[in-house]
């Protein structure tokens, strides 16, 4: 969704991927070994320890198999992480985007908000969506009704899809500085006790050096609510409507260098 390169060669070693794992769904050690047998363990790992924890050993150990039958279905650890990634955006519900009775800003939060939800239940699955390049077939599903979304808005095409990776990054973003906090082993307290242990964090902040910081203490606690993070969904997509096709600022995208910088080569 955020990096796509290069989409052609990657779609088709997915559809590869899908098609030799469709050929090697046999049964292994008493016919309970499968892919999403393997995908259950990894994603057991992930939950406890982060995508770090998420090796071809630790996976076999759990599933009670020798690491070589996991490459019976996966090449490689990536190939693992790859699909525990369109595993996890599969889970997230796609219709709401194209529902034509509601505003397209409407669908747009609920989709992010539904997302950073979904991803906060799973802490360690964060860095394993920044970790990598999201370009499976459900990951390229996402990024294309996004655009369709900011096509709807008005947005031109090159400008939906400079949208449609700045509401990303905006979401992973947020999402990864609130995962950062939490445990991978377990579901993340309620809101209002995350807020309590941040604002005991401030109040140890000597005011007389970070007076702006103290002052703003509490404000600062709520980072990890979902009030901020509606605050700010709600200020990027006011600055996409308000510029619209805006153009590029100079050098941004073209041929020509920005103001002040030397001629490129």
């Amino acid at each position: 969704m955020y990096s796509l390169y290069p989409v052609q060669t990657r779609v088709k070693e997915w559809r590869q991927h899908v098609a030799q794992i469709s050929q090697r769904r046999r049964p292994g050690p008493k016919g309970t070994l499968s892919d999403q047998t393997i995908l259950d363990a990894a994603q057991n790992l992930l939950s406890n320890g982060g995508a770090r924890a998420v090796t071809v050993r630790g996976i076999a150990a759990q599933v009670g198999v020798a690491p070589n039958a996991v490459y019976t279905y996966f090449p490689d650890k990536a190939a693992v992480l790859g699909a525990l990634v369109e595993r996890l955006l599969s889970e997230v519900n796609l219709d709401g985007l194209t529902d034509p009775t509601r505003p397209w800003r409407h669908r747009l939060q609920s989709l992010a908000v539904e997302f950073r939800t979904h991803l906060l239940s799973h802490p360690g699955a964060v860095n394993l969506l920044l970790s990598g390049p999201m370009d499976g077939p459900n990951a390229l599903a996402l990024g294309e009704r996004l655009l369709d979304v900011f096509a709807e808005a008005g947005l031109e095409p090159d400008d939906a899809a400079r949208a449609s990776y700045l509401l990303t990054t905006y979401i992973l973003g947020s999402i990864a500085l609130e995962a950062a906090e939490l445990e991978h082993s377990a579901p993340p307290p309620p809101e209002d006790q995350r807020v309590a242990t941040r604002l005991a964090g401030f109040a140890a902040v000597p005011p007389d050096r970070y007076p702006r910081t103290a002052a703003t203490a509490t404000t600062m606690a709520r980072y990890i609510t979902t009030e901020q993070f509606i605050w700010g969904l709600t200020r990027v997509l006011d600055g996409l409507t308000a510029h619209g096709s805006a153009s590029l600022p100079d050098g941004c995208g073209t041929d020509e260098p920005a103001a002040g910088q030397p001629p490129r080569p």
